[in-house]
């Protein structure tokens, strides 16, 4: 894997008038993952946004040295393509494999239209994804929404393998995410 790192010093973000945090620094390497801890509206989403380079902190700054995937929300898949073809197209432009349909319970649902897939069915395809990306850090926002207890536990191995690859994870999640040497990041501490 590329050699990583992430580091983030005195960010503040600001919402419209409302400032959500300020002061927060971090600094991750290979192998390290964080999860952001703290209710609804903190800013654990915003500042995934900042990280990713998709949204610019009110102050402070972001560096990073190789690439990078986000997971959230949306999937970035073809709501009218099967899944298969929709997969496929982020395969050819990230030049890389299918990744986990397999290991992800996927290969039942690839004729299926995206449209029609569960919520856990979706979060299990832009987990695919992300895997096909062979990126080594990953921004993962919410990645056990939706999701059995059976595919919880397999996110957390993948997240595990993906570290001990040298890979780097920085995950948002109301819910308990079981990894060991995880560091915890309370927004609370640095709310505005």
């Amino acid at each position: 894997m590329e050699e990583c790192h992430i580091r983030a010093t005195d960010l503040a973000c600001r919402r419209g008038d409302r400032l959500l945090f300020a002061g927060l620094s971090l600094a991750l390497g290979p192998g390290e993952a964080l999860q952001l801890a703290g209710a609804n509206g903190i800013g654990k989403s915003s500042l995934m946004r900042i990280l990713a380079g998709l949204a610019r902190p009110y102050s402070g700054e972001v560096e990073r040295q190789g690439a990078l995937a986000l997971l959230d929300e949306r999937p970035a898949l073809d709501e009218h393509q099967p899944l298969g073809k929709a997969l496929n197209f982020w395969r050819g432009i990230d030049g890389g494999e299918a990744l986990g349909i397999e290991r992800l319970g996927l290969e039942a649902l690839l004729d299926v239209p995206v449209r029609y897939l569960s919520t856990g069915q979706r979060k299990r395809a832009a987990l695919a994804r992300l895997l096909g990306q062979r990126t080594p850090i990953w921004l993962l926002d919410e990645p056990l929404n939706g999701l059995d207890t059976h595919a919880v536990a397999l996110v957390e191995t993948l997240v595990a393998e993906h570290l001990s690859a040298g890979g780097i994870a920085v995950i948002a999640s109301h819910q308990t995410f079981a990894l060991p040497a995880l560091t915890r990041l309370a927004l609370a501490e640095h709310a505005a």
